[in-house]
């Protein structure tokens, strides 16, 4: 994936401060999705277990409970029609945008860097580029840095989380001055 607005782990929170000023944080599901069986591919496990150690409640897709190619349908149709989806996956992409995050207002389509064929997910969606694009993806996806890995799903529930600690503190100024 060669995207000249990849961002940064600060830009990801103001992308997260836009969507929790549009959304109240019980309107949101995270659906994080990916393997624990290949490192490339746990982002989104990882992102879920960490989303979940930073207290939220509607996360789909954890290592203990993967959300990914077998399943990901039967999910989907688990959630609420009126909940707001934040898309996570891992995506292959240029070598200088590795550990960089695309977020977009939009749905995110699964399994495209492995040519995959699941329904697009999500009003808003994160891909990390966890390794660079290459002949062999599932070979990249397995081969790719457990450490960086890990540090990009940190990087996005930090994030998530700044998000709705930044607009509790605007609804907390706002209180203050009405009184």
């Amino acid at each position: 994936m060669s995207v000249k607005n990849a961002m940064t782990a600060d830009q990801l929170v103001s992308f997260f401060k836009q969507i929790y000023t549009e959304h109240r944080e019980e309107e949101i599901t995270f659906v994080c999705i990916g393997t624990d069986r290949s490192t490339g591919d746990a982002l989104g496990p990882l992102t879920g277990t960490y989303l979940c150690d930073h207290g939220f409640t509607r996360v789909i897709g954890t290592l203990s409970n993967p959300c990914d190619a077998t399943n990901l349908e039967s999910y989907l149709a688990e959630i609420p029609p009126d909940q707001i989806i934040i898309a996570i996956d891992a995506c292959l992409g240029d070598a200088a945008n590795i550990g960089r995050f695309i977020g977009k207002g939009t749905a995110l389509f699964p399994g495209r860097s492995v040519k995959g064929q699941l329904p697009p997910v999500g009003n808003y969606s994160i891909v990390g580029i966890v390794n660079r694009n290459g002949p062999r993806p599932y070979s990249i996806l397995q081969m790719t840095s457990l450490y960086q890995v890990m540090n990009m799903a940190s990087q996005i529930a930090h994030a998530a989380r700044a998000g709705v600690d930044h607009t509790r503190m605007g609804q907390v100024n706002e209180l203050a001055i009405e009184v």
